[in-house]
């Protein structure tokens, strides 16, 4: 892999904090529950991409095939995340998650 030993790792450390940073603070301001979906799917991926940065950077594809797994238990979880999400929105008529506070018994 060419490309990624002409890129220092340092960028791919700075790049991936930053898709970290703004994923965490997508899940702490939202109140739309599809947002903070998203913002946990960018967390994972920044992960992700930092993870098989380093497998090329260290000429091991174990961090490479371990991104793989990860990327399918996320998709996983996406699917079961929009499942709970239109449970919520047929009981509430609405995707906010302020208005999660009507399921407490």
């Amino acid at each position: 892999m060419m490309i990624l030993s002409t890129i220092p790792i340092d960028y791919y450390l700075v790049f991936c904090s930053i898709l970290f940073c703004i994923g965490v603070i997508g899940v702490l301001i939202k109140r739309n529950a599809l947002l903070i979906l998203m913002s946990v799917e960018l967390m994972i991926n920044s992960i992700n991409l930092l993870l098989a940065a380093f497998s090329a950077y260290m000429n091991d594809p174990a961090g490479q095939i371990f991104v793989f797994f990860i990327m399918v238990v996320a998709a996983a979880e996406v699917a079961i995340g929009l499942a709970i999400v239109v449970l919520i929105y047929r009981t509430t008529h609405s995707i906010d998650i302020d208005v999660l506070n009507k399921l407490k018994w």
